[in-house]
């Protein structure tokens, strides 16, 4: 491969050798069989900006490096048909298929048009013809693989006659060859459930549920074995007969699968380097005087032939000239003409077939809503960790705090005030906490399943927000309720069930709070690590500026004055300090009057305290009930804002 012969582009295989969809003529009578659908995909060009230095360099953010991702790339598929894309990691195989699909964003410069029979489509109708399985399979793991399917059903389209759901869902298992494993859990690496080759089935399974006539796979042999890759690769061949298009990215296929693949396309650093039939793959590269050599692979050979070697500087000038000569034969040659000549064609004939819509019968918000729950809780309910976790976690972390105190005193030299004034600062600082690990673990999944569902229309991503605070809510009240069951009687706090009514409902919103404000800085930020120590931070900001424990309110400086207004902190323990303090009598040094027989006895009465440390509390006591509880539904309209402003980035 060093030498550097001149490239001969070859004429295409004559009309005995031309295959059309599954290989049959092209030149059969269009009477014989339906209209075929098309897909035209001309002169798709990508560019992008980047930084010209690191984030941290002032200077670089003025400079900006144009970046070609896409360099004039035509294609052209029929129905029927299934196309093979192939290139080296960075050649922009993944930038193709997002492009194909609509789903680059609108941050670089795009160029070209994608045209299904012959009609160039808008931006707002990629969605709606498209079907796109990526690398990863993003499905819950604690679902059936039945359940996964009648879900995904039922957010796509309406209810029809009774049954309607399950005979489509019975149907696209068996075209798949899913019935067998129906129900059995999806599962994940560490918890075992349906192999990878399957999850990867159910994942096209749930694309077919629309009866998209254009699929498009990005690496869908990723993680499998090659036994299982194989099947995939055939099962997805087998689709495309079903009067389909089917595209998929493969990174290194076995040669058994070379006359699989109707057509054939080689990227290389964002160039076509050739796209066709391997029949007339091998004749080009053969004119180009580089047959592939007996017993080798012909995927890998081209390949290696087309990428552009890196490790010194002559290997890669000496490569990206080899690469260059061949698009430019490409480019000459009757095959890659012809490409374009039927591209343009179809876009000037009246009598193709209106343009391939998936089926969509989308129902109404409420009616996805309610799926999005169904499931949502269903997948929670079946991880038994994480529901004991939920129900428990406030309660593990307040037991050391309850074994070491057991009961509050009421000499004021034994800590009367001190132990009380503790236990409410780690009540108040926990259980924001506790409520931050449940979003952390939990959440980011059900983000992942939004994002990719989203893009395929199935709904918008507030829709799985709001579907997971509603789920929260039940299993956060039964949270603290068992937390306050077990903490306040065994603690001896004040002995009065309204008190304790009172201690419960306050300790609630703290722990939807610290929720509900990692919900929405997921929406924001990607990296859980990252919110995890946002939210940290927040709250123990809110604890020393807000409760008051730490210094009292009225001797901060004004700024942080009027930043413990916007902590949900101070409320919170303004309600707890009053529930506690408002009415107690203490002892000091075994004295019971309300005189202080001994100078450290600075409160005798809690209304003494109170006053002290939150003067007119006592008055605020249903205003602060009313602020605090303010914050939760202000932070779920928070979330949904970020969310939809997520939707429109991520589209873009």
């Amino acid at each position: 491969m060093s030498s550097l012969p001149p490239c001969v582009p070859m004429e295409p295989p004559g009309p005995k050798e031309s295959r059309g969809p599954r290989g049959s003529p092209e030149e059969a009578p269009a009477a014989a069989a339906k209209p075929q659908h098309s897909l035209a995909v001309l002169h798709i060009s990508y560019s992008v900006s980047d930084r010209a230095g690191p984030w941290w360099d002032v200077a670089s953010c003025r400079q900006q490096q144009n970046r070609q991702v896409l360099k004039d790339v035509s294609l052209y598929l029929e129905s029927g048909q299934i196309m093979c894309i192939l290139g080296s990691s960075g050649s922009g195989k993944t930038t193709l298929l997002d492009a194909v699909s609509g789903r680059l964003r609108r941050t670089g410069t795009l160029l070209g048009e994608v045209c299904l029979n012959g009609r160039a489509l808008r931006r707002d109708q990629f969605q709606d013809c498209f079907s796109y399985v990526l690398q990863s399979d993003t499905l819950l793991s604690n679902l059936t693989v039945r359940e996964t399917l009648l879900y995904t059903a039922r957010l796509a389209m309406r209810g029809g006659a009774p049954g309607f759901f399950q005979k489509k869902v019975e149907a696209v298992m068996a075209e798949l060859s899913l019935s067998h494993v129906a129900h059995r859990l999806i599962g994940d690496d560490s918890c075992g459930g349906v192999s990878s080759g399957e999850r990867r089935r159910v994942s096209i399974a749930a694309q077919l549920l629309q009866d998209p006539k254009v699929m498009l796979f990005d690496e869908p042999t990723t993680g499998l074995d090659c036994v299982t890759a194989n099947q995939i690769v055939v099962l997805l061949a087998e689709l495309a007969r079903r009067d389909r298009m089917v595209i998929l990215t493969v990174h290194q296929p076995r040669s058994e699968l070379f006359q699989v693949f109707d057509k054939i396309a080689i990227l290389s650093n964002g160039e076509l380097v050739f796209c066709g039939t391997p029949m007339e793959m091998l004749d080009f590269f053969n004119g180009c005087n580089y047959p592939c050599p007996e017993h080798s692979n012909p995927f890998d050979f081209y390949i290696d032939l087309t990428s552009v070697d890196t490790q010194s500087k002559e290997r890669e000038i000496e490569t990206y000239k080899r690469v260059h000569l061949i698009v430019a034969a490409y480019k000459k040659s009757a095959i890659y003409h012809k490409t374009l000549e039927i591209g343009e064609r179809t876009k000037h004939l009246k009598t193709l077939p209106m343009v391939p819509f998936k089926t969509k019968d989308s129902p109404g918000v409420l009616s996805k809503l309610g799926v999005l729950l169904r499931r949502v809780t269903k997948n929670l309910m079946r991880n038994k960790l994480a529901v004991t976790m939920r129900l428990l976690q406030n309660l593990l972390m307040g037991l050391f705090v309850i074994f070491y105190l057991l009961r509050v005193q009421d000499d004021v030299l034994k800590g009367a005030v001190q132990d009380r004034v503790g236990l409410l600062y780690q009540f108040v600082g926990a259980v924001p906490y506790t409520g931050m690990l449940n979003a952390v673990n939990l959440f980011p999944v059900l983000r992942a399943v939004s994002d990719q569902e989203s893009q395929d229309g199935l709904y918008q991503k507030w829709q799985m927000l709001l579907a997971y605070v509603l789920h929260v809510l039940p299993f956060s009240i039964v949270a603290i309720m068992i937390f306050s069951s077990v903490s306040y009687w065994t603690l001896g706090l004040y002995p009065e069930a309204a008190r304790f009514g009172y201690f419960s409902a306050a300790l609630l919103p703290p722990h939807l709070i610290g929720e509900f404000l990692t919900l929405v800085l997921l929406g924001m930020v990607q990296n859980p690590n990252i919110v995890n120590s946002g939210v940290a931070l927040l709250c123990i900001a809110g604890v020393l500026v807000g409760s008051g424990f730490l210094r009292n309110t009225e001797e901060m400086p004004i700024p942080f004055k009027i930043f413990s207004y916007f902590t949900f902190q101070k409320y919170c323990c303004e309600i707890l300090i009053v529930n506690e303090f408002y009415g107690l009598n203490f002892t000091c040094g075994g004295s019971n009057g309300s005189v202080p027989t001994n100078p450290m006895c600075t409160f005798t009465q809690g209304i003494q305290y109170i006053e002290k440390t939150c003067p007119g509390a006592t008055s605020r006591f249903t205003a602060n009930f009313l602020i605090l509880y303010a914050f939760i539904p202000t932070l779920v309209i928070l979330g949904i804002a970020v969310f939809k402003i997520r939707d429109h980035l991520i589209s873009r």
